[in-house]
């Protein structure tokens, strides 16, 4: 494929170059998917109103999210195992959306360590944190990401518990890939993912392996993990992060409108309409579907509402901005490039969407990415719950 015109694009390579059980990792849901299929489905039901004979010279799609100037509206989001899509992936991904004028987000379950990507990219980043029952590592993670100089912490509130993935189970998901005949045979055919993974010595959880006592093996690694995502988080959890952060917080994993009220008045900064790409609850509503009442619940309110969950194109972007949200957030979709051509796809993902969104505003008649409002949508297929 010598032209790459969109995301699908990218899909189709990384699912060639990228092991099996960490492709299907990326580009899976739980359950019946149907969840996972409805987040993008909702967006195509959406219509933009086309304008005509408006000057579209001067544009711009500049934006702030949490304060921080953006070259668009896009962040990205935390996603585990980054480093087994791509070897070295997160440090990858993190100098590509820092060269871009956008956010990185670098999650617990990373394979790169946070002090990585401080080392290696010269521009800060966001560090996403689980509630684990073990406070004191939180606490940890909480100061190297002070350390770090990460500017803004994000929490997931939506992994209490694991969603039961189908594909996981059945590939037998591990870090590293366990030497069984399966995993041997589709490594055979991934000799460019298996010729990088040697050079490099980030191979397992880079923000937990020598950080916690007694996990020196995978094995250990993953029983330890396993046990840590604490069933018991409430709201007076989120609290207290606030306060041993005591910087920005973000709050992602808000799909109801009474949670997103909790969360701003548990001192988050900015909340992430997302059902965790779904990968958690198969039937919730899809992110799209729900934003415009969490919109609304917020409006009072200086806490700033994003979007992450089924954002394939540019047109997304501009939608999900029309009906409210201030900011958005992709995952798979920066995957896919990584998967496809490394820190280069990462790059060409944000140039496709940021092309569509360049040009779908146009075609609706703006010029400025903050003029944006639910006049470019068709009014009967704004989604209502």
């Amino acid at each position: 494929m010598t032209v790459i015109t969109n995301i699908e694009d990218l899909r189709v390579i990384a699912k060639r170059r990228v092991p099996k059980m960490f492709y299907d990792y990326v580009d899976s849901g739980s359950w019946t998917e149907s969840t996972y299929k409805a987040n993008t489905e909702d967006f195509q039901k959406i219509k933009l109103r086309q304008k005509v004979a408006r000057n579209m010279e001067g544009r711009t799609l500049k934006r702030s999210m949490l304060g921080i100037d953006m070259t668009m509206p896009v962040a990205i989001s935390p996603t585990g195992l980054v480093g087994m899509v791509h070897p070295d992936g997160e440090i990858l991904a993190a100098r590509a959306l820092a060269n871009f004028g956008c956010r990185y987000t670098l999650s617990t379950m990373s394979i790169c360590s946070m002090e990585d990507i401080a080392t290696h990219v010269a521009k800060p980043f966001w560090f996403q944190l689980y509630v684990m029952r073990d406070r004191d590592f939180m606490l940890s993670l909480i100061d190297r990401a002070k350390a770090a100089g990460c500017d803004a912490l994000m929490v997931t509130l939506d992994l209490q518990i694991i969603g039961q993935r189908h594909k996981d189970l059945k590939n037998g998901l591990s870090v590293p890939p366990k030497p069984t005949l399966k995993n041997w045979l589709n490594l055979l055919t991934k000799q460019a993912w298996c010729w990088k993974m040697l050079k490099t010595k980030r191979r397992s959880f880079g923000n937990i392996v020598g950080y916690v006592k007694g996990i020196d093996d995978p094995s250990s690694l993953f029983s330890w993990t396993s046990q840590q995502f604490d069933p018991t988080l409430s709201w007076k959890d989120l609290e207290w992060i606030k306060k041993a952060w005591g910087g920005k917080l973000i709050v992602k994993g808000i799909l109801d409108d009474e949670d997103a009220k909790i969360a701003a008045e548990s001192g988050a900064d900015a909340i992430i309409v997302s059902n965790h790409g779904g990968r958690q609850l198969d039937g919730a509503c899809s992110s799209i579907q729900v934003l415009p009442s969490i919109v609304e619940a917020l409006k009072n309110s200086s806490t700033e509402v994003w979007l992450d969950s089924g954002i394939r194109s540019g047109q997304d972007v501009l939608k999900t901005i029309a009906l409210g949200a201030q900011g958005t957030l992709i995952g798979r979709a920066y995957l896919y490039g990584l998967g496809a051509m490394g820190e280069a796809g990462v790059t060409k993902c944000l140039d496709i969407i940021r092309n569509e969104l360049d040009l779908s505003m146009a075609f609706c008649g703006l010029t400025d990415i903050n003029q944006v409002n639910q006049d470019i949508l068709i009014p009967s297929t704004i989604p209502h719950l």
